[in-house]
């Protein structure tokens, strides 16, 4: 979006934006609704505020504008307008050419974040042995791949290295070097990237490998559309049986073609309860592992494990035929009245 420059917020106007914005810190939406009241962007009015913070300070300090003496605050300035104020260069170059910082030219910034960026290692280091359970993925810069892992619990970046391609020899190298920093693997998680299943297998082969949500799931919404196709191809060769069969002359032809269209309706018979079958116990499996339930009730891990040994026995029940299970369920659900 281009910047345009705001005539008609006079200095009573904006000093009357940053009271309430001062008023109103830390409430939740409020800076939004602020912004979107007098048609500015929050990164403007966060400016506003960090200016308000600064004259405040020089205001009541005993020595006016002392830390501008100290090249080591001004850099945590620009770094903390960059990472939390996720301001462009463009915007903190304007700032602290304001506070009348120098240097304040875009090029010196882009270098002091670039250097900034290059003291940082890419893989943390313990001191003491570490363990872990991965989460691992590539994602991709100007089509070169970039490999990250990171710790489930906290989510803390452990490991994060551009990468000249994706195979089962880099991910290996990227997992030992992870072992190198005292990380222990329990587990791991990811898609079903071939290089890196194999790589992480290679490096840590007793660790515990499960594919996360996402992809689990669209594999199993692929597998029912598979069956639906099938079920679908079904009954079309059931019809045509049927078609056949009434279109038979004589005795032999029609016992053969009889034969021909049963084993066909057994064959549309299996493919629509398989199709249905899964039809049946997606949605159930997705909803019981949502964080919340339909109603807003936060899960707990009791209610979700006994929700899925529940799934696991109706989709037992549908494989073996025994169906008062699952016509139950059904009755339930048609009387179920939703929770106020």
């Amino acid at each position: 979006m281009k910047f345009t420059r705001r005539a008609d917020l006079d200095p009573q106007t904006r000093i009357e934006i940053v009271r309430l914005a001062w008023l109103h810190q830390g409430v939740y939406g409020k800076m939004t609704q602020i912004a979107q009241y007098y048609q500015i962007s929050r990164t403007f009015l966060y400016q506003l505020l960090l200016m308000v913070h600064l004259q405040l300070e020089t205001l009541f300090s005993d020595e006016k504008l002392l830390f501008q003496k100290d090249h080591q605050y001004f850099e945590q300035l620009l770094l903390l307008l960059r990472l939390e104020g996720k301001c462009s260069l463009l915007s903190i170059a304007s700032i602290v050419k304001a506070l009348e910082y120098h240097p304040n030219s875009v090029g010196y910034l882009s270098q002091f974040f670039h250097n900034a960026a290059q003291a940082l290692p890419s893989t943390l280091l313990m001191p003491s042995k570490s363990f872990v359970f991965y989460l691992s993925d590539e994602i991709f810069a100007r089509h070169q791949p970039i490999l990250v892992t990171i710790e489930a619990q906290s989510t803390a970046m452990l490991k994060i290295q551009l990468a000249s391609d994706r195979s089962a020899e880099t991910w290996k190298a990227h997992v030992d070097d992870l072992g190198a920093h005292r990380f222990h693997s329990i587990g791991m998680a990811s898609d079903r990237g071939l290089g890196l299943m194999a790589g992480s297998h290679a490096a840590c082969p007793d660790e515990r490998w499960v594919c996360d949500r996402f992809h689990e799931f669209h594999d199993l919404f692929d597998r029912r559309r598979h069956l639906d196709r099938k079920a679908y191809a079904a009954i079309a060769k059931e019809d045509e049986a049927a078609h056949t069969f009434h279109n038979a002359t004589s005795e032999a032809n029609l016992d053969k073609r009889l034969q021909h269209y049963e084993r066909a309706h057994h064959a549309c018979e299996h493919a629509m309860a398989r199709y249905d079958q899964l039809d049946l116990l997606l949605p159930l499996l997705r909803d019981a592992l949502h964080l919340c339930s339909p109603w807003g009730r936060l899960r707990t891990v009791a209610g979700v494990r006994a929700e899925l040994e529940w799934i696991v026995a109706l989709a037992d029940d549908l494989r073996t035929g025994r169906l008062a299970r699952t016509e139950a369920w059904v009755r339930e659900m048609a009387t179920r009245v939703d929770p106020p």
